[in-house]
């Protein structure tokens, strides 16, 4: 839970003296004790994944995994992988089940960072998970229940590469339930010393 100590917030991590931030954290904390899926939004450096740390470490889900994945990082070869995990011989290499980010987060938290780097078709998957709770591995046929609080997050304008077609609109309002928007260092120099 958030402290204050001499108008100074500490939440896992992310530390604030700035006004606007203690209200975002406010905020935060009233969400984080629900199983809302949240969308962080802001530019790269403001403290994303600190805040998706922070949402996991204040919500009921605390004390399982929290499993963080870079969207943008992945290889599009192997982002359903990744995430969903594949079962053997489902590709070639696949010599083994892969357990995916999903699974790893079963009654957690799983943090999407850069969520809308993620490929269309890779988004209807995410999309069809969100909406059943359950999930087919790669080259699998057996649907597994998965319990996942999810946080993504992003520095583009997914209103505007849903208007471009390159966001889904129903994914996008599926993971914007709730959604914060980290203000720029700029506009809270209080911080910055605390960096």
């Amino acid at each position: 839970m958030a402290t204050d100590d001499k108008n100074e917030r500490r939440t896992s991590g992310l530390l604030s003296q700035s006004p606007v931030m203690a209200q975002l954290l406010k905020q935060v904390e009233q969400v984080a004790e629900t199983n809302a899926t949240m969308l962080v939004l802001g530019e790269t450096g403001v403290g994303k994944s600190l805040l998706a740390r922070t949402i996991h470490q204040m919500s009921p889900r605390r004390e399982r995994a929290f499993i963080c994945v870079n969207c943008g990082a992945l290889s599009p070869g192997l982002i359903e992988s990744e995430l969903f995990g594949h079962e053997k011989g489902a590709f070639t290499g696949a010599g083994g089940r892969h357990i995916g980010c999903f699974e790893r987060a079963h009654g957690g938290t799983l943090f999407l960072d850069e969520i809308g780097a993620l490929p269309l078709e890779s988004q209807q998957v995410l999309l069809h998970i969100l909406e059943e709770d359950c999930l087919t591995r790669v080259g699998g046929r057996a649907s597994t229940p998965v319990d996942v609080r999810i946080v993504a997050a992003t520095n583009r304008d997914l209103q505007r590469a849903v208007r471009a077609g390159t966001f889904r609109a129903d994914l996008y309002y599926r993971l914007d339930v709730f959604s914060v928007v980290l203000p720029r260092l700029r506009e809270r120099r209080e911080d910055i010393p605390l960096l």
